[in-house]
């Protein structure tokens, strides 16, 4: 019988799944008026002013209310949610795209595709190229796959299956 020896922990997916769908049902929580709906979507706006750059540049989905984060940002969450599902499609741990396999050489990989995100901003902001949604969404989504590649490891670890046997027998499968 053959089996994992740890299972993967449901908080990270759930987190996830948090920041993936709520800058994108903020403008129809706003929307509605229906109750608190209008609250939890102004409390979503407020991470979203916290964590992105340029929320006055998101994707206008519901009129006249945008998403809480810019595509940059959402293009990061992206990469991150691609890398959660290479994770999950990953049956020992060792395919190319584990970066903790290679080291520091995949620490700084990993590092590199995350100064993507800042290099567009920057180059956005000296006038190289202005702002859309076409060009800052792929940033993100390289930078979110070099997140995930360095964080999905520590959240999902794997090992290699291992032989479920009893420590009581020895290699002769005798008692001891």
């Amino acid at each position: 019988m053959v089996r994992w020896r740890s299972l993967s922990p449901l908080w990270p997916d759930v987190i996830l799944a948090a920041l993936i769908l709520g800058p994108l049902f903020a403008p129809f929580l706003t929307a509605s008026n229906f109750l608190f709906l209008p609250k939890i979507a102004q409390i979503i706006y407020t991470m979203g002013d916290h964590v992105c750059p340029q929320p006055e540049m998101g994707l206008m989905v519901a009129p006249p209310w945008k998403m809480a984060v810019c595509m940059r940002c959402y293009g990061t969450l992206a990469g991150v949610l691609l890398t959660r599902w290479w994770i999950q499609r990953s049956r020992t741990g060792r395919e190319w795209y584990w970066l903790p396999q290679y080291g520091l050489g995949g620490f700084f990989v990993a590092v590199v595709f995350m100064l993507f995100y800042p290099l567009e901003w920057a180059l956005q902001h000296y006038g190289i190229w202005g702002y859309s949604n076409w060009i800052v969404f792929p940033f993100g989504a390289i930078a979110g796959l070099g997140l995930g590649l360095l964080i999905m490891p520590l959240l999902y670890p794997k090992q290699d299956l291992i032989p479920s046997i009893p420590s009581s027998y020895n290699s002769n499968n005798k008692v001891l």
